[in-house]
């Protein structure tokens, strides 16, 4: 016996296709906009190159003041970011990035640095942590994240080819692109840097968006096997109720699982589970509001273009 949250539900989702899409074209245009005019794609020193420096200060370091020594330095464009502990409260602790540096030396900027805090924080400063790359390795690690993505993508789509028609394929990946735009816009808007395990997180993500409209796809597929003579309106709607319970006990454990990540697992894994709350929330959403209603968009376009008739959803899928 499985458990089950919902039992006899009967909403209409198709019936809401344009509040969805109204939904998503606020959230994908204002990401988009945010990389394209405000803070851009803030990529990390994994990506970017350069180097970055996380210190440690005995009391609440002031980053005015901070920013003005490093400039009497020489440490010019340097990002300062404050940290903040898993209860969300501001430690004593910055990182600082610093843009990649043409010089030979990678560790110039980390020279630098020190120098700065000898000179205006005696004793008050430890460095903690120091990373460094160079400016080839990091646009390597950009192309292979991209190539990564960019496969992942089209290999999904081949399988759903195989697996159900191009149709299906074609919504999913549609689907999981706008679940990777949001994402990567919400990592824009709030201003986070993309490091290497966040594009870990993407592609995990990319995965369990896709296993969930999967899910709806394949009891869609039952359905029109089962009812000739229901519209496909009817059947994707009755699929994605019937579906419902397992998409929202599924994805609401793993979304609490991320959830703690995010708020008790520290700055290491902030990135990577901010990523995973942002992305499961819209992946589960996606499947429902996304993929399943542009079948049936696609449906209504082969009607009116005379390709097939106006015809019950069973006869339509052998169509």
């Amino acid at each position: 016996m499985s458990l089950e949250l919902f039992r006899t539900t009967n909403i209409d989702w198709l019936g809401k296709k344009w509040y969805f899409l109204g939904f998503s074209l606020i959230f994908s245009v204002a990401g988009v906009l945010s990389m394209l005019f405000w803070h851009h794609i803030p990529l990390g020193v994994d990506f970017r190159g350069g180097t970055q420096i996380r210190l440690a200060f005995n009391q609440t370091p002031n980053e005015d003041q901070l920013r003005q020594a490093m400039d009497r330095a020489g440490v010019h464009n340097a990002l300062i970011q404050r940290v903040s502990d898993p209860s969300g409260h501001a430690a004593n602790k910055v990182i600082i990035s610093l843009p990649e540096s043409t010089d030979q030396t990678h560790d110039v900027g980390r020279v630098a640095v020190e120098k700065a805090l000898a000179a205006n924080y005696p004793g008050q400063a430890t460095i903690e942590q120091v990373e460094i790359v160079g400016p080839t390795a990091g646009k390597q690690l950009q192309k292979q994240a991209w190539l990564a993505t960019l496969y992942s993508l089209i290999g999904m789509l081949i399988y759903l080819w195989f697996r159900f028609e191009l149709i299906y394929g074609v919504a999913a990946v549609v689907a999981v692109f706008h679940d990777t735009l949001i994402t990567v816009g919400a990592f824009s808007l709030t201003n986070q840097e993309i490091t290497l395990t966040v594009i870990a997180a993407i592609l995990t993500l990319i995965g369990y968006s896709m296993n969930d409209t999967i899910v709806v796809f394949d009891r869609i597929r039952e359905n029109l096997a089962l009812s000739r003579r229901e519209s496909l309106h009817d059947v994707v709607n009755r699929s994605i109720n019937q579906t419902l319970s397992r998409t929202v006990i599924s994805s609401g454990l793993t979304f609490l699982t991320v959830l703690s990540l995010y708020l008790f697992g520290g700055e290491v894994l902030h990135g990577f589970s901010f990523a995973l709350v942002v992305g499961i929330l819209i992946g589960t959403y996606s499947s429902i509001a996304v993929a399943a209603p542009m079948l049936v968009a696609y449906q209504d376009w082969r009607v009116k273009r005379g390709k097939i008739a106006s015809l019950p959803a069973g006869k339509r899928a052998k169509a």
